[in-house]
């Protein structure tokens, strides 16, 4: 199964497309996908929809070996990404992806069994308040253990590297599970040893079928990945998936599977080897790096 565990990330300041090498890489998404780009007004931020697509195609193009025209991906109503295929081998009994975007960073994990959720973000300074006026306004969706931890921190710098650490695993939880920020996050608590050996409790209670992962990607940006048991997952997004109870021992295989470093990858090795001619890239042109956890 462990080539169902995958990490890709795409740093989109390095990318400057021309109108022309901007609509050719939209044109290699089906349709419907055009006015989740277009709806954007800046640049920017129609770059990292295009980039957040453009990942889902292409790591599932690139696991599961579908045909870039054949894969079809749509959204529960609470917008989660899936998979629609009865393509899938059966060594990724439970194949799922969750993308995220932030700052200069556009990220993709997957995972062959156990639900995946992945969270970026950009330690963004505030310019218009204190960072103590900045941070107070999500205090209600912090334990005051977390709280206590994240006001602790010697400077305000680090307070809100902390906040933001905190964040960004509780974002990636709720996100593995198909939900959002309605959930009850004050009752999401994250324990830690120097943000290794991560485990979450829910109203108090450990939940030991859930694993995290916490990084800094570079240029102070942080990257999370929750792994949890597919039984968590709430019920428009448990439907699109293939199977969500497992025995203890099919389970454990799952969810111990080695985590992988980030492929820092470029938006022209997203593109399929069919189409780079056409957009005047060598078809042999590889350079993958990674980004160590």
């Amino acid at each position: 199964m462990e080539k169902g565990v995958q990490r890709w990330c795409v740093d989109i300041s390095q990318w400057n497309p021309s109108h022309h090498d901007f609509s050719f890489a939209m044109s290699l998404l089906p349709q419907h996908e055009h006015s989740s780009i277009t709806r954007y007004v800046k640049m920017e931020d129609r770059k990292r929809a295009l980039v957040s697509r453009l990942l889902q195609y292409a790591l599932v193009h690139e696991v599961l070996g579908i045909p870039f025209n054949e894969i079809i991906i749509k959204r529960t109503v609470e917008g989660k990404p899936y998979l629609e295929s009865d393509k899938v081998s059966s060594e990724f009994p439970n194949f799922n992806f969750n993308a995220s975007h932030h700052g200069d960073y556009v990220a993709i994990a997957s995972e062959p069994l156990c639900l995946v959720g992945l969270d970026i973000v950009s330690e963004v300074i505030p310019t218009k308040e204190t960072i103590p006026d900045f941070i107070q306004n999500f205090s209600s969706y912090f334990s005051s253990f977390e709280w206590d931890n994240i006001l602790k921190a010697r400077t305000c710098d680090e307070v809100l590297t902390e906040f933001y650490r905190y964040w960004c695993l509780k974002e990636a939880f709720v996100k593995a599970m198909g939900t959002g920020v309605a959930y009850r996050l004050d009752k999401v608590e994250f324990h830690h040893t120097r943000w290794t050996n991560i485990f979450v409790k829910i109203d108090g209670e450990d939940m030991r079928e859930w694993r995290f992962w916490l990084f800094e990607l570079g240029k102070r940006h942080w990257v999370s990945i929750a792994r949890g048991h597919p039984r968590s997952a709430i019920e428009s997004y448990k439907r699109t998936l293939k199977q969500a109870e497992f025995n203890e021992e099919e389970y454990n295989l799952g969810l111990h599977l080695p985590n992988v470093n980030f492929m820092l990858r470029t938006v022209e090795q997203l593109i399929p080897l069919s189409h780079r001619a056409d957009y005047g890239i060598p078809t042999d042109k590889k350079n993958t790096r990674y980004i160590s956890s």
